[in-house]
C-alpha cells in the first residue's frame, strides 16, 4: 500500500466527521432560516388582507382592489394619455361577446343590463366650468384652497368602444377630453384632482348602478380615495367599517326604458367613530343625526335617500375620527352624496352644500366657519349643464334669484358648433 499508516487514516477520519458535522449545522442553520422568511411572508400575507378590507356580501361587489389602482377584472394593461401633464388611463372595460350590441330607446342605450346615457358636452362648456372655478378661487382668496374633482359618467367607463359613434352604437362624446379641457383652464391655484384614473383602474367592478346615472358607494369610495390620494392622506380601510345595504333600487333609467336592467343593491359602510350630523332641509327645516346614511331608506326609486338623507342644502358634519382635522366645504349635487360621508375619516367638520337647493353665499360659510378647504365634486354631464352652471354661480352671487334658463339657447349652439371629440379640438380651445 502507498500509505499505511493507521494513525495517518485515524486523522483523516476525525476530519471528515468533522466536515460533516459543520455540514449538518450549516444545513440545519439555513432550512431553519427558510423556514423563519416563510412564517414571516405568511403573517405579512395575512395582515395586508385584513387591512385592505376584502369583505363583500354581494358578488358583483369587490372592494379587494380598492387603493391599489388595478381591477379585478382587467385583463391587460391599459393605455394612457398624456396631455401638458395630465395623464388619463383609458378603461379597459370587459366585454364578454364582441357580436352584441345595445338598444337606443327613449335616449337611452342599453347593453348587457346596463344603461348607458350620451354625453354631449362641449369644449365652450368645460371653458365656462373652468372659468367659474377660478372665479371662486378668487372670491374666497388666498385663505381658502380650491379643488375640483370631475368625474366620468357610467358611459365613459362601461360601454365598450366598439359601441360609441358607430352603426348601432350610442352617439356620444369623449369625457377625458372634456375633462382636460376643462382642468388645463384652470388657475395655477386650483388644483384639480385626477379621478378619472380611479374610476378606470375600477371600471368592471360595482362602481355604477346598472339602472342608474350616480355612482354607487364603491364609485364614491373612488372619488373619495382620488382626493386623499393627491393631498397625500391616509384613507379609510372599508374592512374598519360596518357594511349595510338596501335591496332592489329602481334608478332613474329604470322608468326611461321597457328594457330589463338588473337589479340593483345599495351598499355602505357604517363609520367606527361617532358623527354628529345637523341637516338643513330644503324646507328650511333642522334636524340632527348620528349618521351621515339614513338607516330607514326604503327599497325602491328613493333608497338612493341613503346617503345624506336625499337632496338637502347643507348638513354640518361633525366626526370624531383619530384622523380627522380642519374643515372642509364639500360642493356637489346628488351625484356627489354617496362620496361625502367618507371625508369624516379625515376632516373633523364637513360642510356639506347640494348646490342645487343651497340659497347662502359660499364665501360668507367660509369666513364664519374658518374653512379653509373646498372641493367641488361633479360629473361630467353636471359640469357642461347651463342649469347647473346657473345654480352654481348663486354661491358667489350677492343676487339672490338667478335665471337658471338663461344659457339653454346659447348652449344648444355651442354644441352644434362643436367637433365630436378628438384630442386636438379640445387642446386648440385650452391652451
Amino acid at each position: 500500500m502507498a500509505y499505511n499508516n493507521r494513525g495517518g487514516y485515524r486523522s483523516y477520519d476525525r476530519k471528515i466527521h468533522v466536515n460533516k458535522k459543520f455540514r449538518n449545522r450549516v444545513i440545519i442553520i439555513l432550512t431553519g432560516l427558510v423556514v423563519f422568511a416563510l412564517i414571516i411572508a405568511l403573517i405579512s400575507c395575512i395582515f395586508s388582507c385584513v387591512c385592505t378590507g376584502s369583505t363583500k356580501t354581494d358578488p358583483t361587489i369587490n372592494t379587494a382592489t380598492l387603493g391599489t389602482g388595478t381591477s379585478a377584472n382587467t385583463k391587460a394593461k391599459a393605455k394612457s394619455k398624456t396631455t401638458d401633464g395630465i395623464t388619463f388611463r383609458e378603461p379597459d372595460i370587459k366585454d364578454d361577446d364582441t357580436e352584441s350590441v345595445g338598444t337606443l330607446e327613449n335616449e337611452v342605450y342599453v347593453w348587457n343590463s346596463k344603461a348607458f346615457a350620451a354625453f354631449n358636452g362641449t369644449k365652450d362648456n368645460a371653458k365656462a366650468y373652468a372659468e367659474y372655478i377660478n372665479e371662486v378661487k378668487t372670491t374666497l382668496g388666498g385663505g381658502v384652497n380650491v379643488y375640483s374633482s370631475i368625474f366620468p359618467t357610467h358611459t365613459e367607463t362601461g360601454l365598450p368602444n366598439r359601441m360609441k359613434n358607430t352603426d348601432g352604437g350610442l352617439t356620444t362624446k369623449s369625457q377625458a377630453d372634456y375633462i382636460k379641457a376643462a382642468y388645463k383652464r384652470y388657475d395655477k391655484k386650483v388644483k384639480y384632482i385626477n379621478t378619472y384614473n380611479e374610476l378606470s383602474a375600477h371600471c368592471n367592478d360595482y362602481i355604477f348602478f346598472d339602472s342608474d346615472y350616480n355612482p354607487t358607494a364603491l364609485g364614491g369610495y373612488c372619488v373619495y380615495k382620488s382626493f386623499v390620494d393627491t393631498m397625500k392622506k391616509s384613507k379609510i380601510a372599508l374592512s374598519s367599517c360596518k357594511e349595510a345595504a338596501v335591496q332592489n333600487f329602481t334608478g332613474y333609467y329604470s322608468g326611461l326604458t321597457e328594457s330589463e336592467l338588473g337589479v340593483d343593491m345599495i351598499t355602505y359602510w357604517d363609520f367606527p367613530y361617532s358623527i354628529n350630523n345637523t341637516i338643513t332641509t330644503a324646507d328650511d327645516e333642522t334636524f340632527t343625526a348620528e349618521s351621515v346614511y339614513n338607516k330607514e331608506a326604503e327599497s325602491g326609486d328613493s333608497a338612493y335617500d341613503v346617503f345624506l338623507y336625499g337632496k338637502n342644502p347643507l348638513e354640518v358634519i361633525k366626526s370624531e375620527s383619530d384622523k380627522a382635522s380642519g374643515k372642509i366645504a364639500i360642493i356637489h349635487n346628488k351625484t356627489g352624496n354617496s362620496s361625502v360621508p367618507y371625508f369624516t375619516y379625515n376632516y373633523e367638520e364637513i360642510y356639506s352644500i347640494d348646490y342645487t337647493q343651497y340659497n347662502g353665499n359660499l364665501k360668507s360659510l367660509c369666513d364664519e366657519n374658518g374653512i379653509t378647504d373646498v372641493l367641488f365634486i361633479s360629473d361630467t354631464d353636471s359640469s357642461a349643464d347651463s342649469d347647473q352652471l346657473a345654480s352654481l354661480k348663486k354661491l358667489i352671487s350677492t343676487e339672490t334669484d338667478t335665471d337658471t334658463d338663461t344659457d339653454a339657447d346659447a348652449d344648444s349652439e355651442l354644441d352644434s358648433d362643436y367637433d365630436t371629440g378628438t384630442d386636438t379640438d379640445y387642446d386648440a380651445e385650452a391652451e
